[in-house]
């Protein structure tokens, strides 16, 4: 086994040879010390976002073959800057630290004597328009609403501008640097300045900073030349807002009738901006329209917002019944008392918090109070999730908590992740279940196990075409040769690594392969016997035994009974008699037949075509046992690998034996390291043999560079591409490729991937900006709401036209025979 461990710059990359599954991490890094120049110690090892830490093993880790291993080398600090860090860190951040000692505390203290002073009663005799203690209706900024809101507070404007100017002087006075000085003194003014002119489009009642806003706005500088400190009703939690008279009006009392209200008149109604037909906001509505019906009644006008923001228009009012009369400052009172003595004003109707129990007191709701009993009550006992933001109750946990915990984060029993599943950087890892059940974890040998190619797993899958694809594959040729069965595997001819027959019980066998098992079967090339499976005591981890007990005709044996064309019998099998109308099963011959059969290849596995299933029956075999036999004979248009045309045919296409990559690199350096330790008696003795076969080696087995060969490309097929005028320089970018050595199928297939499937695309719909995607990836793209190329984001519009490119999809299809089967 081999791996590739490359830094994590990407500068050096090393292929490391003589691993194993099995092998330690520690041992692993012991390799590592001479190629990259680092000790042990300072090595750490990444693979898949984990870091590998000693006394476990790749195959904990399910590091594959050829896998990339990340390594980061850390760098021992100089002595001198270890001694100066720990001795001088303080005094090294200089002013910077004294200045930050120094502003923090005023900061704090200035922002608690705010606090201090809103909290406190209202001392102030001034008195304009409004008083301290008058119920009024607001303006909310932020969205031009109104809302119900009582004056804490009235201060003059000259007051608020001598508090900035102070606020100006300290923070001229904690900076250092005279050049500062000036430049954060303008940068406050010109801040306030701001501030002062957006004020009405940046004030919002929810935020604390949204009150600095308010207190230097325009309000300032408009009406009687007063701020009104105010508190809105039902939100105490937003804090005191300063607002000029001009926000400000008496508390809407007088509820008109619909009949009374007239085109161009100028009411306050109830409305919701982002959904009409809910409850909203109050705001000012000049009526533009007025319908009346027997059965309906309806108010369309102009809503207006906050000051300097375009009205809606052709608003359509839903509650009718629910119309103010805008009030006036001297018409009415806005003393409480008056108020109470009257028995208004009513109280208004907004949008509810929480749209599931419409913030109803009696109502029990578990969005919006207790997630666990839905309970309301008291509130103060209530934690929120920082993840679902759900709140608890302390005493509604399992188990209930005594009190708020006091932590920065919390989260609930169903949002908390099981620290003890958890595996942090450096940690040891947890217990597989799955990997505790397998039979190597419960051997006690000491064999290592884990160094041959049957026990690495698959590096890429075929996707061309689905598993239970029956015929052959797009793009592998007969007679094209694997050196081990996981290649063939990845390969999509036979997807099984061990096993001899793929296929499934009701529907049939795909592929089989031929590997010589069975003494008894017969072979002649173009027919042959083969035995099913079963029938052996292969407990443990055992690859192969001798017979012990008699096959039956179920699981693989049945799905390859099924490829025949005649009757399915499970007691004395059939034969059909038109065999090749029978399922078509793709034939792999390994070299281990070939002690037994001419036709078998010297190396590896091969694949030698389509066969059809003739017959199939029960009989004794020399072990004794009753085995089913099966009679395959050969229906492939392309010629057999060892025929001669098959020969010739092979030999032109360059078909050699395909070895895994990193493999030939591999086994050179086995045997540099082989004939480094012989002795030079050993080495005169073999020199010979050593030469013949580094030149075999070199000429046969070269790197994947060598034996690339230029693919012939049809006229017939360059007509094709020359229709698809769309993709024009994608196919001369894949005719560059395939010139350079690259297979015609690989090019297509890595320049027609679809983005979002990662296939080859089915039904391609070209995007104007020459990008293929599959159909269907791209309805579920729009049905999503997304309208753009999924490759570069190019908007294609919300009607864009989902024409199929037939002339690119023809020639899809025939590259692939099959691949749309299952899309």
């Amino acid at each position: 086994m081999w791996i590739q461990v490359r830094t994590f710059d990407g500068k050096t990359s090393k292929q490391i040879d003589g691993l194993s599954k099995l092998t330690k991490i520690e041992d692993l890094q012991k390799k590592l010390v001479e190629p990259f120049d680092a000790p042990i110690e300072s090595q750490r090892l990444f693979y898949r976002g984990k870091q590998l830490v000693n006394g476990h093993t790749l195959f904990d880790y399910d590091v594959g073959l050829n896998n990339i291993i990340q390594l980061m080398v850390r760098k021992n600090l100089p002595q001198e800057n270890k001694t100066s860090q720990e001795s001088g860190g303080k005094a090294d951040s200089g002013i910077a630290s004294d200045g930050s000692d120094t502003e923090q505390p005023t900061s704090s203290s200035t922002s608690s004597a705010i606090k201090e002073d809103e909290s406190k009663p209202s001392t102030s005799s001034l008195q304009g328009l409004y008083k301290v203690g008058d119920i009024i209706d607001a303006m909310d900024l932020s969205v031009g609403a109104w809302f119900e809101a009582e004056i804490v507070k009235v201060t003059e404007q000259e007051e608020i501008n001598n508090n900035q100017e102070k606020d100006e002087d300290k923070e001229e006075k904690n900076d250092s640097d005279g050049e500062n000085k000036e430049k954060v003194k303008n940068d406050i003014l010109d801040s306030k300045t701001a501030s002062n002119h957006d004020n009405t489009t940046t004030s919002n009642k929810g935020e604390s900073g949204d009150i600095n806003h308010s207190e230097s706005g325009s309000a300032n500088n408009k009406g009687d030349g007063l701020v009104y400190h105010v508190k809105f009703e039902d939100y105490d939690d937003q804090g005191i807002v300063q607002l000029s008279s001009d926000y400000l009006r008496p508390r809407a009392r007088t509820t008109l009738n619909f009949d009374d209200i007239s085109v161009g008149d100028v009411v306050m109604a109830n409305y919701n901006c982002d959904e009409p037909n809910e409850r909203g906001f109050w705001y000012d509505v000049e009526v533009t329209q007025l319908k009346s019906s027997r059965t309906v009644k309806e108010i369309v006008g102009n809503i207006r917002l906050a000051p300097g923001v375009e009205p809606l228009t052709d608003c359509r009012i839903r509650f009718t019944d629910e119309i103010f009369k805008i009030e006036k400052h001297g018409e009415v009172s806005c003393d409480p008392k008056d108020l109470s003595a009257e028995g208004s004003p009513i109280k208004r109707l907004t949008q509810p918090e929480c749209d599931r129990c419409k913030d109803k007191p009696s109502r029990k709701c578990k969005y919006c109070s207790c997630h666990q009993c839905g309970g309301k009550e008291e509130p103060d006992k209530q934690i929120m999730c920082d993840e679902c933001d759900m709140a608890y109750h302390i005493y509604c946990l399992d188990p209930p908590l005594s009190e708020i915990p006091d932590v920065e984060e919390w989260y609930c029993p169903l949002c908390k992740n099981d620290t003890s599943a958890v595996v942090h950087a450096g940690e040891r890892l947890k217990g597989s279940k799955k990997k505790s059940k397998m039979a190597s974890a419960k051997s006690t040998s000491s064999r290592d196990w884990g160094k041959g190619m049957a026990c690495q797993g698959r590096t890429k899958v075929c996707t061309i075409v689905p598993p239970n694809h029956f015929g052959s594959i797009p793009g592998i040729h007969v007679g094209q040769m694997w050196k081990f069965r996981v290649q063939v595997s990845e390969a999509g001819v036979h997807r099984p690594q061990v096993g001899g027959i793929h296929g499934r019980e009701n529907e049939g066998a795909f592929s089989i392969v031929l590997s010589g098992a069975f003494l008894d079967e017969k072979d002649n090339g173009d027919d042959f016997t083969y035995t099913g499976s079963g029938g052996r005591d292969l407990s443990g981890n055992k690859r192969t035994a001798e017979q012990s007990c008699d096959q039956k005709l179920t699981k693989m044996n049945l799905a390859l009974a099924r490829n025949c064309n005649a009757p399915l019998d499970r007691v004395n099998g059939n034969e059909a008699q038109d065999w090749r109308g029978g399922k078509p099963v793709r034939v792999v011959r390994n070299c281990k037949g070939r002690k037994h059969s001419k036709y078998a290849p010297e190396e590896g596995n091969r694949y030698d075509g389509i066969f059809k299933v003739v017959k199939y029956w029960p009989e004794r075999g020399k072990s004794g046992f009753l085995v089913w036999r099966y009679l395959l004979r050969r229906d492939d248009p392309e010629a057999a690998p060892w025929s001669k045309a098959g020969k010739e045919r092979v030999k032109k296409l360059g078909l050699t034996v395909e070895y895994p990559e990193g493999y030939l690199e591999a086994m050179a350096a086995k045997e540099r390291e082989k004939s480094n330790s012989e002795s030079d008696e050993e080495k005169e003795k073999k020199s010979k043999g050593k030469r013949k076969l580094s030149k075999e080696d070199s000429s046969g087995k070269g790197s994947p560079s060598a034996k690339k060969r230029k693919q012939a490309i049809s006229s017939e097929f360059k007509k094709q591409i020359k229709e698809d005028v769309e993709n024009t320089k994608i196919w001369n970018d894949v005719i560059e490729a395939v010139s350079g050595g690259e297979k015609l199928l690989t090019a297509v297939e890595e320049a027609f991937t679809c983005i979002c499937c990662q296939e080859v695309v089915y039904k391609p719909i070209t995007t104007p900006c020459k990008h293929n995607v599959c159909k269907s990836c791209l309805q579920r793209s729009f049905k999503a709401d997304v309208h753009s190329c999924p490759y570069c984001r190019h908007e294609l519009g919300k009607g864009f036209d989902m024409t199929v490119n037939d002339s690119l999809s023809k020639i899809l299809c025939e590259l692939f025979p099959g691949y749309e089967a299952g899309r």
